[in-house]
């Protein structure tokens, strides 16, 4: 890079159900977009909530979770690094807000329909909700919105982890 100039950077914002799938391309491109040495930062929801350890499930909760995480996102591409973000992030007002902050975003929407999302779950996570065990489970007793134009939906039926990422990283072109 020479001085004075930025690499370009842009917030690729991975969005699903729990055990959709996102995690894992994301993680794989983050992967990839390091080998090729670009700026690149991987945020991932579960990780956060450790640095945010009082958020909690509710509608508000999860709004304000997605606030910061979006405004930190925002801040990273400002100053040149690609970021890489995996959340259910479920309301689309929340990643429409998040898109107003970013220059570039990039919505992924990791489509795996709820009933493939429950086979996955090795943690059993939609079971205990489904028992009343765990409240605000997104896709069972709190809505999941599909993004309406998302930039890349990736059907985790139909391809492959590599052929995920293949999409995501041709959807970047040269840039990266």
């Amino acid at each position: 890079m020479s001085l004075g100039t930025k690499s370009p950077a842009a917030v690729l914002w991975f969005t699903g159900l729990s055990g959709s799938g996102k995690s894992t391309i994301a993680t794989r491109v983050h992967e990839e977009l390091e080998r090729r040495k670009a700026d690149v930062e991987y945020i991932d929801g579960d990780a956060l909530r450790e640095v945010f350890p009082n958020t909690g499930f509710s509608r508000a909760e999860r709004e304000e979770h997605l606030r910061r995480t979006g405004y930190l996102a925002s801040r990273l591409e400002a100053h040149g690094v690609t970021v890489v973000a995996s959340f259910v992030s479920p309301y689309r007002e929340s990643r429409d807000f998040i898109r107003r902050l970013c220059r570039d975003f990039v919505e992924i929407y990791v489509a795996t329909p709820l009933e493939e999302c429950e086979r996955r779950d090795v943690k059993g996570l939609y079971a205990r909700a489904r028992r009343g065990e765990i409240a605000n489970f997104t896709g069972i007793d709190d809505p999941y919105e599909p993004p309406q134009k998302p930039e890349l939906t990736l059907d985790t039926r139909a391809l492959s982890v590599e052929q995920c990422v293949a999409k995501v990283l041709a959807r970047l072109g040269e840039q990266f």
